[in-house]
């Protein structure tokens, strides 16, 4: 028969390790089962086809009409001026960047919105749009076209003025964001 004695100190090491592993794999175990639940609560910007850029856009209550009304190539500037630093400022609100992006190639998917509040379905100057590169969406914005427009982010507005009322300063700033920054960025 064969017999291994084992020193208490050499037990209490063992029981040590065994603890540490247990504890790292309690720690993984919980990790991956709370990913799941954040990465529900993330926004998804998928973009390669017309299936997930609807399903982007309705994931913050939109209605609108699926088939684009534009689609077109712009460039991000590779230095921002006020203009494009105002726009990104809407962009980093809601959780984009666009500075990783100056000097790249996106598509420009514009949509026209059904469901403003104070708007008709039918009035045509509300439209979203969608700044995708490499099949994601890297920001975009809700807009008026209307002569003093207004330019927010892609979350539905809880208060909104009518379209009868004057926009604000600021409004009218996101009005001048959408204009010149379609030029520029035409125009490059």
């Amino acid at each position: 028969m064969f017999v291994y004695s084992v020193k208490s100190s050499k037990i209490k090491m063992a029981i040590l390790v065994l603890l540490v592993v247990l504890l790292v794999l309690a720690m993984l175990l919980v990790t991956r089962l709370h990913q799941p639940a954040e990465a529900d609560s993330e926004l998804n910007i998928k973009a390669e086809n017309a299936e997930q850029r609807v399903a982007f856009l309705s994931q913050f209550g939109w209605s609108f009409d699926e088939d684009p009304v534009e689609v077109a190539e712009v460039i991000i500037p590779p230095e921002f001026d006020e203009v494009y630093e105002k726009y990104n400022a809407i962009q980093k609100a809601q959780g984009f960047d666009l500075t990783k992006y100056q000097g790249k190639r996106v598509k420009r998917w514009t949509y026209a919105i059904k469901n403003y509040p104070g708007y008709p379905a039918d009035s045509g100057c509300i439209h979203a749009n969608l700044l995708v590169y490499e099949g994601q969406v890297i920001g975009g914005d809700v807009c008026s076209v209307e002569l003093n427009g207004f330019m927010h982010g892609f979350d539905f507005p809880t208060d909104t003025p009518s379209n009868t009322q004057t926009p604000s300063a600021t409004d009218q700033a996101g009005a001048g964001t959408t204009t010149s920054a379609q030029t520029s960025t035409n125009a490059a």
